[in-house]
């Protein structure tokens, strides 16, 4: 079942999908390594989309485009083996080939898709339309800028609802009204010159930039890809910032720089151009060199255009300057020489030099040099010059050569054609030649010119039979270029200016457009109305031929008014005429709502909106009647003139009236447009007093006051209404009558029940009615004052830290008619240093417990709670005495858990030592080194519960032991830890062996250099002799220079090494000579044996810290001499293991046994005769406990 799997490519934007589960070993889906880029492009150059495709097997690549087919005539796909490039060509752009492009690569494992834009920038003769100064213009609505500013920055799926927002209904006009203005923006943000290619071989652009945001981001690619800059002007490509101007710089220019450059600014990319360098042409190619071996070779050229430097091979392989190559260009740098240095016969073969797409090349060859080896004699140049053999050195005299070449020229039919070149001498003449053939100077339409070291030909009044290939010869050398004659679109200026002229009908008529025009066939002619293309319908006829056009419109609606266009177009390029038709109609209703100027007892002025289409022709008068709403007649009140705005003084006060308008002009009159209703002087309502205050209340009265209405409505306040509602109801009363309005603004209210909660509005009066009610009041109790509550009791301190204090307490007791039940609480707090308290809390708090926040660390302060109800505040209830913004007191205590007492540092690395504690108040830290104060190069960091010990770099003279005190008011707490400071250790000096006793060597060294420096260094001695070969520990932890090895066997080579040993670890050895025992040569003793183990070493277990007993038998004639070992280290003079031999039974007691005893242990038995061993091994088992 095939499959569907989307992947991710490494380029942003292709799509890749994989047709298979796994792919096989070493195959490849597609993917795209250089994806086609989105061009804008000029109508009539080349576009080429470019992609650069992996996968395995090889992908096959195939393009297309959304709308339309892709011919073979204007479309051209490549593939570039050499370079791996699929190229879409397209030579000659037209409008129609601007689309989406898709380039889709494929194989038996996957797909992968990328798609690119064309955007083709039409050329075009715009003329522009003449106005009729008569013509009145229409006054359109001016629109916020803000609308403006909004779209800019908005996505497409918001435009429609900022346009209802603004009342904007035209949605073409503003699509196009903003796509001006992005146009206006960018040409703001910038102003672009394109590449040149200057006189010493670099190109530079300039941009003229005024960004909104000075920190936006440049970025310049090249062909698609981004290339990296930098303000050196050495670099190869620079972008250097001169005020609102930026100049873009290529440093050397050669021919893999053309290609197309892109400026994209935060994201958008603002600027195309490709930059093509002119074709360089060489015009004296390099020459076969014949050399001998040990010379130098020198191949010289001349090309057409300076260059800085040209592209050499040898033998396929780039060169470039060093010992064996000189690469030297002239000053004008149009001779490029390459110095083959010291010729030999490897560098035989073919050499090249490289322009872009031109090169040439030439043969080297090497003849062996019999006659001597030694080098030929050169000459030495300057530093910085080439150094270039006396011999053989081949200089070609270029002559006489062209500086510059032809170009191609383009020109129009009827107008001149200059072709020009340039020689290197003046005294040199030049023969010109079209298609083969000399030119002369036979008419006057050619013409000929000598100009110092230019040469120009003139063709004057050109004709389509001078178009050719043209070429110019002097002294040899040649340049051509062709000449093309294009016949676009022409037309004769008194036709166009007849043209232009617009076209005034009325509606129904006809109208009838005509156009003369010249050009080359066959052209294509089209006509537009307002950007839309007509074709021929019952109403549209077309007639076209090779000279004329004519456009006939017939019944022509007021719709069709507008642009007229007529395009013409051939091969060569295109025109356009625009004119304008004006189809004259009556014009459409006016505009509502109307706009109410003023609507009193005496008038009603109002205004409206002009028609949406005049017609063509201007608003002469608009025609009002009017009717009294209630009455079934109209009254006319006639023409009022062309102001779209009336004022009605013939009104009733209180009356409502409806009018009709309408407009009229010179081609009649339009529909009418109905008014809502207009109300002839209406009422005007005060506004709301302010909220209503509680002034007292008791349980029969509630005292109420308030302020007047700021809007009183244009007239006197007659008085204010009162309305109640009780707690937990919806329905508002009336406190009093409402024809009996209060005149004051205060008032007793008495109707109300004692132990009720009510609350309070008001309403003002004047002669058109009460207004809007106030906001309610805030809700109040009907029944006498309470009494103020007592003071708190059990106040204390429940918790606190260095910025917090938590309190707790009970309320206070109540006393009837005395003191009444606590509401609410106040915890106010004042600084020891300050007399004024301070409320911690606005609101009362109704908790018995509460939380100070913000104090100062270690600051006093005096805390006090007041309780409140509604009869006002208690007395304050105080801390017995001031209390300080601390935790409760806590005795220093060190909370690692494991604390390191000893620590060995490298001399040279930093150390750092941590202690981490526990203390209220913050306690004092002191740290010591051996009982005084630190080194000022010792480090000390704290913190309120940490300290941190630090030696920077340390040294030997750092060990010691550092002891840390914690102190504070409660107590103190002191721990140390010995640090001590080393480092590798260095080897012993030379060891020197000694026999005193026989069987046994004394082995003495020179002591290691950093005896004196570190008291804990000590030795370790190795043996190895010929029967064992291999390395065992014979001693450790010596720190003397001297010892006595024992059991050294007779007949066998010995070798000794020494160590040095400290915390760090172990040096490298010293290493003794070979030491030897002569065997002694005597008599056979029959009764000599070797030894042997007639009872084996058993395997222990032991509990920790018990006794544990080794024995075995070991039997041999002499009697052999036994060593024990552990783990390949000699015991016999370990103090700590006792050691016996007696008659032949060895044994070994460990008085305690540790878990350092658990290991290999080993028997060796030696003599004359003989060597035998025996192991076995300990286990240490955990120490045991009894209950």
């Amino acid at each position: 079942m095939p499959v569907r799997i989307k992947k991710k490519s490494r380029v942003p934007g292709v799509m890749i999908t994989q047709y298979v589960e796994e792919l096989p070993e070493g195959m490849a889906t597609p993917d795209f390594t250089r994806k086609p880029i989105s061009l804008t492009i000029q109508e009539g150059k080349v576009a080429i989309f470019r992609a650069v495709i992996t996968g395995k097997p090889t992908p096959t690549v195939t393009w297309a485009r959304n709308e339309g087919e892709i011919d073979d005539e204007r479309w051209k796909m490549v593939h570039d083996t050499s370079s791996g490039e699929y190229q879409l060509q397209m030579p000659a752009l037209t409008v129609d080939q601007a689309d989406t492009y898709k380039c889709y690569a494929k194989n038996e494992y996957g797909i992968a898709v990328v798609t690119a834009t064309l955007n083709i920038i039409e050329v075009c003769f715009v003329f522009f339309r003449r106005v009729d100064p008569e013509a009145k213009e229409e006054k359109k609505p001016e629109i916020d800028e803000r609308f403006w500013e909004l779209l800019m920055s908005a996505d497409k799926k918001d435009y429609e609802s900022i346009c209802a927002q603004y009342g904007v209904t035209d949605f073409r006009g503003m699509l196009k009204k903003l796509s001006e203005r992005k146009i206006e923006r960018e040409q703001e943000l910038c102003n672009l010159k394109p590449i040149e290619l200057k006189d010493d071989g670099d190109a530079e652009f300039e941009l003229e930039m005024s960004l909104k945001d000075p920190t936006s981001k440049i970025f310049i690619y090249k062909d698609g890809v981004m290339i990296p800059y930098d303000v050196d002007a050495e670099v190869k490509h620079g972008l250097k910032q001169v005020g609102k101007k930026f100049v873009f710089s290529i440093n050397g220019v050669d021919p893999d720089d053309a290609g197309l450059y892109q400026v994209e600014v935060d994201g958008v990319k603002i600027f195309s151009t490709d930059f093509k360098l002119p074709p360089v042409e060489f015009l004296v190619k390099i020459q076969d060199v014949k050399a001998e071996e040990r010379e130098d070779a020198v191949f010289e050229c001349v090309i057409s255009h300076p260059l800085k430097k040209i592209n050499w091979t040898g033998k396929n392989v780039p060169l470039e300057q060093g010992d064996k190559y000189d690469i030297i260009v002239s000053e004008d740098m149009l001779i490029h020489t390459l110095v083959v240095k010291d010729c030999k016969l490897l560098d035989k073969g073919i050499y090249a030099a490289v322009t872009g797409q031109n090169c040439c090349n030439a043969w080297l060859i090497v003849e062996a040099d019999a006659a001597s080896s030694e080098p030929k004699q050169k000459v030495q140049a300057k530093e910085g010059e080439a150094s270039v053999s006396n011999v053989r050195y081949f200089h070609l005299d270029p002559g006489v050569y062209f500086t510059g070449g032809l170009s191609d020229v383009t020109a129009i039919i009827g107008t001149d054609a200059e072709l020009v070149c340039r020689l290197s001498s003046e005294d040199c003449d030049a023969v010109w030649y079209k298609d083969g053939n000399e030119v002369r100077m036979t008419t006057d339409d050619i013409c000929i010119v000598k100009d110092g070291t230019y040469r120009k030909l003139i063709i004057k009044n050109c004709k389509e039979e001078d178009s050719g290939k043209y070429r110019c010869e002097a002294d040899g050398r040649k340049t051509e270029a062709a000449l093309s004659v294009e016949d676009p679109p022409r037309i004769n200026a008194d036709d166009l200016t007849e043209f232009i002229k617009p076209v005034i009908i009325k509606t129904g008529k006809d109208a009838a457009f005509k156009l003369s025009f010249v050009g080359r066939e066959p052209m294509k002619i089209q006509w537009y109305n307002e950007g839309e293309e007509l074709l021929e319908d019952t109403h549209i006829k077309i007639e076209k031929s090779s000279s004329h056009s004519r456009l006939l419109l017939t019944k022509c609606q007021r719709k069709t008014t507008g642009e007229i266009k007529i395009k013409i177009k051939n091969e060569c390029g295109t025109t356009e005429a625009i004119s304008q038709l004006v189809v004259l109609d009556k014009p459409t209703p006016p505009l509502g709502p109307v706009d109410i100027i003023e609507s009193s007892a005496a008038c009603i002025d109002f205004k409206w909106r002009t028609p949406k289409d005049n017609g063509g022709s201007p608003i002469t008068d608009y025609i009002l009647e009017r009717q009294q709403i209630g009455r079934n007649s109209w009254k006319k009140l006639g023409k009022i003139g062309p102001e779209a705005k009336y004022r009605d003084t013939d009104v009733d006060h209180g009356r409502k009236y409806c009018y009709h308008i309408r407009a009229e002009t010179d081609q009649g009159i339009s529909e009418m447009m109905e008014t809502d209703d207009i109300q002839a002087g209406t009422k005007a309502y005060p506004g709301p007093p302010s909220t209503p205050k509680i002034i007292s209340a008791f349980k029969d009265c509630i005292n109420l006051a308030w302020s007047a209405p700021t809007n009183t409505g244009g007239t006197n306040i007659l008085g204010y209404n009162i309305e109640k509602r009780k707690n937990g109801s919806n329905l508002w009363g009336h406190v009093n009558p409402l024809d009996e309005p209060i005149r004051e603004k205060k008032y007793a209210v008495k109707d109300v029940v004692e132990g009720f909660e009510y609350e309070f509005r008001v309403s003002a009066i004047n002669i058109s009615g009460a207004g809007e009610p106030s906001t309610p009041s805030e809700f109040v109790f009907a029944r006498d004052p309470k009494k103020p509550p007592g003071k708190v009791t059990d106040l204390k301190v429940t918790d606190s830290t260095y910025s917090t204090l938590s309190l707790g307490w009970s309320k206070p007791t109540e006393e009837e008619g005395v003191k009444d039940e606590a509401k609410g609480y106040f915890v106010e707090l004042r600084p020891a240093e300050n007399p004024e308290w301070g409320r911690c809390n606005s609101n009362a708090i109704i908790m018995s417990s509460y939380t100070i926040m913000g104090l100062k660390s270690m600051a006093m302060y005096w805390v006090r709670v007041v309780a409140t109800n509604e009869g006002g505040d208690g007395e304050p209830q105080e801390l017995d005495n001031y209390i300080i913004a601390m935790p409760p007191p806590v005795r220093p205590q060190f909370t690692d858990k494991k604390m390191k007492n000893f620590v060995v540092m490298k001399a040279g690395n930093s150390a750092r030592i941590n202690f981490n504690f526990k203390a209220s108040p913050i306690p004092a830290v002191k740290w010591l080194k051996d009982g005084h104060p630190v080194p000022k190069r010792v480090t000390v960091s704290n913190t309120d519960t940490s300290s941190q010990l630090m030696i920077p770099s340390s040294e030997r003279h750092d060990t010691g032991i550092y002891t840390i005190i914690v102190k504070n008011l409660v107590g103190q707490e002191t721990s140390s830890v010995e640090i001590r400071v080393t480092d590798d250790p260095k080897p012993p000096g030379p060891v020197e062996l000694e026999e005193n006793v026989s069987g046994t060597v004394t082995v003495s060294w020179t002591p290691s250099p950093d005896e004196t420096k570190d008291d804990r260094l000590h030795y370790m001695i190795t043996k190895h002799d010929s029967v064992k070969r291999n390395w065992q520990t014979v001693a450790d932890h010596l720190f003397n220079n001297k010892f006595t090895v024992i059991n050294i066997m007779p007949g066998r080579e010995y070798k000794f090494r020494v160590y040095t040993k400290n915390d760090m670890g172990l040096s490298k050895p010293s290493e003794s000579a070979i030491w030897e025992v002569k065997r002694k040569t005597g008599r056979f003793n029959k009764y000599d044996t070797p030894p042997s183990f007639s009872v084996p070493l058993k395997m222990h277990k032991s509990p920790e810290s018990y006794e544990c007993y080794m024995s075995c038998a070991v039997t041999g004639n002499p009697k052999p001499y036994v060593t024990w070992y552990r783990n390949n280290i000699s015991l016999n003079t370990n103090t700590n293991y006792y050691i016996t031999n007696t008659c032949g039974v060895c044994s070994m007691v460990i008085l305690k046994v540790g878990p350092k005893d658990s290991g290999d242990y080993t028997v060796i038995a030696e003599n004359t005769l003989g060597r035998v061993e025996c192991s076995t091994k300990l286990v240490v088992e955990g120490k045991k406990t009894f209950k």
